[in-house]
């Protein structure tokens, strides 16, 4: 018997089933396409917003025009980005058919349909161009997020419109994050912003600031005892972040204007890593007050204390230990001090009147004759 007959006829009816099997259709596969008017001939990019879509996948477009099959094992959420470095959240699950059409004239009013994520979120900015009143922005997204609590969409919303602006209401985000359903919560990005939140409430106003101990510029150890009494204006900041070191001039006025007042001191704790580089920019900066350094960079240890997220920051610290207010600008700063000035002199004013003696009232009393 001729053995390589043998192992022909064995592979031949697996041949015949090969044609069947590469036209099923993965059960992981997810198709897109869609048509982007003044694209014209580039590639387009898509990846993913969590560690649930971990790889980075191409789009060939060709006037415009592009299509493709992806791999997904659940419903992944991801970001489209354009040659121009814009990008716009899409939402991929498995067996879906994702189509999107759009003008590179205005990348953030495309239109994506395909399963209920992206239709949702297209509708919400299209009600939102249709509003001539910006101000109504902010309740429709917080709208958007309560009613489409299980929605991935809704993740997105709360963090382009509540988490991406100068100062975010963690208070109110953790309101709108509670509506979410428990499947949304356990999600990686969620899941960090919880924690973010956790920890951001620990350094709340009226919350006791977490204990300062650190090594200074001069190699003598840093700790709250040092500034008996006094309110501290801590500011964080690093010689290597361009507008922390832009700050430092802000810092350098209210060393000069409140530094006057005994109830007053600054505190400066670098997030730098090189010793030498640190030094140097405390001396071309001319920050002459208290500076101290883990020299650990963003695994520092006050870093986590007081949940820092970006630089330049600060905190007020009062003379009780507790966080009177934080991120502060430089008018606010003189406010604030003036305001708690005013309520000590009150203060004092009406415990002072407690402890004067009352005069003697005059003898009324009627004598005999």
């Amino acid at each position: 018997m001729n053995p390589k007959k043998n192992i022909l006829t064995a592979i031949l009816p697996l041949l015949a089933l090969l044609p069947a099997a590469c036209s099923k259709e993965s059960p992981k596969a997810v198709s897109i396409g869609g048509e982007i008017e003044g694209l014209g001939n580039d590639t387009l990019y898509i990846y993913g917003a969590d560690k649930l879509y971990d790889h980075t996948d191409t789009l060939v477009t060709q006037n415009g025009k592009f299509t493709a099959t992806l791999q997904t094992d659940t419903l992944a959420a991801t970001w489209l980005l354009f040659p121009s470095g814009d990008q716009y959240p899409i939402y991929l699950g498995k067996k879906e058919h994702i189509n999107i059409k759009g003008s590179t004239d205005d990348l953030s009013a495309l239109q994506v349909e395909g399963n209920r994520d992206n239709e949702l979120l297209t509708e919400f900015f299209t009600t939102l161009k249709q509003r001539q009143d910006t101000t109504a922005t902010d309740s429709l997204a917080a709208r958007f997020v309560e009613t489409n609590n299980n929605s991935l969409a809704s993740i997105y919303v709360l963090d382009r419109f509540f988490v991406q602006v100068p100062k975010p209401d963690f208070a109110r985000i953790k309101a709108l994050a509670d509506r979410m359903t428990g499947e949304l919560k356990d999600r990686p990005y969620m899941d960090d912003l919880l924690k973010r939140i956790e920890a951001d409430e620990r350094t709340s106003p009226g919350k006791l600031a977490p204990l300062l101990q650190l090594r200074g510029s001069d190699g003598k150890l840093i700790t709250r005892a040092e500034f008996k009494n006094q309110y501290v204006l801590v500011h964080f900041w690093a010689s290597w972040d361009t507008l922390s070191r832009q700050h430092n001039a802000v810092y350098r006025r209210l060393h000069k204007t409140e530094g006057k007042h005994k109830d007053f001191a600054l505190l400066g704790i670098s997030l730098d890593v090189d010793s030498a580089a640190w030094q140097k920019a405390i001396e071309q900066d001319t920050l002459k007050w208290r500076q101290g350094s883990e020299l650990r960079g963003w695994a520092s240890s006050v870093a986590d204390l007081f949940a820092l997220q970006a630089l330049p920051a600060n905190f007020l610290l009062s003379p009780t230990g507790h966080i009177e207010a934080r991120n502060l600008g430089e008018e606010e700063v003189a406010a604030k001090m003036e305001s708690l000035r005013k309520a000590k002199a009150e203060q004092e004013k009406r415990l002072n009147a407690r402890k004067t003696p009352r005069r003697p009232l005059p003898n009324r009393s009627i004598q005999k004759e």
